[in-house]
């Protein structure tokens, strides 16, 4: 009996001894490291080379030890009450900046981060904890190449996770060495606060140790004091300008941890959180600061073809792919795309206050301030390569917020026709008229703008580009009867292009269309009427593609079933795209050649009716024309070597337009194919392909 007695006695001092020994060996490794400064004579050994980082390893490895015996009782150690009651994490970041020994700034942030990342219990709630986090903060992250960029990185993941844990910490660790004024930041520095007592009351108090710390304890649970600036005065965040100072390093791990902090930093799910990171921090501004730096470092003579051919840049590998080939500029255009990829990314996954906010940025400093300008000069090469470079911006583009300012940018808030100089929408005017331009560069360069953007998922493009011209049918004639004959409706006869002298030149349609429309049950144009249309069109002598390959219905079913088809121009392929748009109106329009049109008004098959007589009057001026036209064709298709012809340019475009005869019809094929249950596909007539 006595002997068990005995034991348990040796047990219960055993368990009290180590929380004794624990604060001894903790407070004799502190005072080693603060007596190398008073005996150390020498400045130059390294700080890895001297016991300090043992040391700091043997007081991390004590608190760790110390928290979970204390984790059972719900007490807070004592060598965590030293640690804070005499300020060592302050006395730590001030040897750190001071840089002694060398290497000693890395050997603090090292301390820092296992700290926080260890300890479990809240550390940065208090004083002497987040001002010195504070400190350290900025004293890297803004110099490139620094030496401990690998710990500033390590140390800023862990406060972004302790931010993502914890929301309310936000406005403890974003405090810098200014704050945003009082008025500006007071609604959002309250809802953190409160947020903050909220779950400081949840959290079961710590019982007071006998030595009398619980006063200084308390006493450092302190909110960041708010600084008197002037109303708007927005003020230095040094976690922020640490982080995008690290996602600018040249080494690629260290920029993408960077970036995946200020992402985790963006993501928090706390609307008052959100709110602070707008209204209290540089965080939009910094960002888009950088992109528009990175824009206005591009060198002026891009190419607009490089710009377009440069792709698979992404914020994660924001280099260019090292198998494309080199051009002046490339390095520079890749470092602004792989970030404008980032932003567009951050808007995406943020909390909808900052998502908002960094979208208005971006829209207000790059596209407004920057691009409109550019895009509006009178210097074709800055039209030229501006136009290039939102292009293929709005091909990476992604978040919806973004696209929604990109939209407003380029065709304004109303819906209304482009039309008026001094129209809200003068800049999306300005576009439609660089589509026609005199110089074919600018052309071809705004048509792929507007393609870009057509593929958007945004509805106000279709609405401000094509339905408000269409909305009410002003293009059909009011009133008048339904023409008995197809030819009555294109008013050959009015056509400047369509003379008796052209006639008798032996222009014939590859075959007549038939008297009148055949019609669905609903009245509408039936399918087989519109494709037919469209690929009688092109007359016989004027096409080629019958002799590559087979010819028949069953075949163009087939090639029906293939889009689309690849086109040689810019324009065909912004209307192939425009046809496309399920939209009772615009299908009217532009695919169905029997529309009653009103005076004066075109449609896409009124046009290339005059076009078509424009190339048969221009076809007997070309000597051997069907040969020509054959070899141009296999050139294009690559099947022969190309080599220069008279008249080239004129024999590719009739190669284009029989394409894209073909590829409406395929639209039109497409859109409502025979199997559709409100169309009944009937044998083609006679006559007809």
């Amino acid at each position: 009996m006595l002997s068990r007695l005995g034991a348990l006695l040796q047990e219960a001092v055993g368990a009290r001894e180590p929380s004794i020994d624990l604060l001894e060996a903790f407070v004799e490794h502190w005072k080693g490291i603060t007596n190398y400064y008073i005996e150390s004579t020498d400045e130059n050994t390294p700080a890895k080379k001297t016991d300090i980082p043992w040391r700091l390893k043997q007081m991390l490895d004590i608190l760790v030890y110390e928290e979970k015996q204390q984790a059972a009782a719900g007490e807070t150690g004592p060598c965590l009450e030293y640690l804070l009651q005499h300020k060592i994490l302050e006395t730590l970041c001030t040897l750190g900046k001071a840089e002694y020994p060398p290497g000693m700034r890395q050997q603090v942030l090292q301390f820092f981060s296992k700290v926080l990342a260890q300890v479990q219990h809240p550390l940065l709630h208090y004083l002497n904890v987040h001002r010195p986090v504070q400190k350290l903060l900025r004293l890297g992250g803004t110099v490139p190449g620094s030496l401990t960029e690998k710990e500033e990185v390590q140390f800023t993941t862990v406060l972004c996770s302790k931010i993502q844990q914890d929301p309310a910490l936000l406005t403890y660790i974003l405090e810098g060495k200014k704050t945003i004024g009082r008025k500006a930041s007071r609604e959002a520095t309250a809802s953190l606060r409160e947020a903050a007592s909220v779950r400081d009351k949840d959290r079961p108090h710590s019982k007071a140790p006998d030595n009398g710390t619980c006063g200084a304890w308390a006493s450092n649970t302190q909110l960041p004091a708010e600084t008197e600036e002037p109303d708007g005065a927005i003020g230095e965040s040094s976690l922020i300008t640490t982080l995008i100072g690290l996602c600018k390093s040249k080494k690629g791990r260290v920029a993408l941890k960077a970036r995946e902090n200020l992402l985790l930093l963006v993501s928090v799910a706390s609307q008052a959180a959100a709110t602070y990171l707008v209204q209290s921090s540089p965080c939009c501004p910094a960002i888009v600061e950088h992109l528009c730096q990175l824009y206005q470092s591009l060198p002026s003579s891009l190419d607009p073809a490089d710009i377009a051919a440069l792709e698979g840049i992404s914020w994660r590998l924001p280099s260019a792919p090292s198998d494309e080939a080199s051009f002046p500029g490339k390095e520079a255009l890749a470092a602004f795309l792989g970030w404008f990829d980032y932003c567009d990314h951050l808007i995406t996954e943020a909390h909808t206050v900052v998502s908002d906010a960094l979208a208005k940025a971006v829209a207000e400093k790059l596209f407004v301030e920057i691009l409109q300008p550019q895009l509006l000069h009178v210097s074709e090469q800055s039209v030229l390569t501006s136009t290039a470079l939102l292009t293929v911006m709005l091909r990476q583009l992604r978040s919806p917020a973004l696209l929604r300012e990109a939209v407003a940018f380029l065709l304004g808030m109303d819906q209304q026709p482009a039309a008026s100089e001094d129209s809200p929408r003068t800049l999306c005017a300005h576009l439609i008229r660089h589509c026609d331009h005199l110089s074919d560069e600018i052309s071809i360069a705004t048509l792929r703008l507007f393609e870009e953007l057509l593929q958007k998922p945004h509805e106000q493009i279709v609405r401000s580009l094509i339905l408000c011209y269409l909305e009410g049918r002003p293009y059909v004639a009011r009133g008048s009867p339904e023409p008995e004959s197809y030819e009555d409706t294109l008013d050959l006869e009015e056509d400047p292009y369509f003379t008796d002298s052209f006639l008798d030149s032996g222009f014939q349609p590859s075959a007549k269309p038939p008297p009148a429309p055949a019609t669905n049950p609903d009245g509408k144009t039936a399918v087989t009427e519109i494709v037919n249309s469209f690929l009688c069109l092109v007359p016989e002598e004027a096409k080629t593609s019958a002799f590559l390959e087979e010819t028949g219905y069953d075949t163009y079913v087939h090639d029906a079933y293939g889009l689309p088809y690849s086109l040689n121009l810019q324009v065909t392929s912004v209307l192939s795209r425009l046809a496309l748009f399920p939209h009772p109106l615009i299908h009217e329009y532009l695919l169905d050649p029997y529309t009653n049109l009103a005076p004066g008004c075109r449609s896409l098959f009124s046009v290339l009716v005059r076009v078509i007589g424009d190339l048969m009057q221009r076809i007997q001026r070309v000597p051997q024309f069907p040969g020509k036209l054959l070899l141009v064709r296999r050139q294009l298709m690559g099947q022969v070597p190309g080599e220069q012809l008279d008249h080239q340019t004129f024999l590719q475009g009739v190669v284009v337009l029989e394409e894209f005869c073909k590829e409406l019809a395929a639209i039109a094929f497409v859109k409502f194919p025979p199997h559709s249950p409100h169309l009944h596909l009937s044998k083609p007539r006679e006559g007809h392909v």
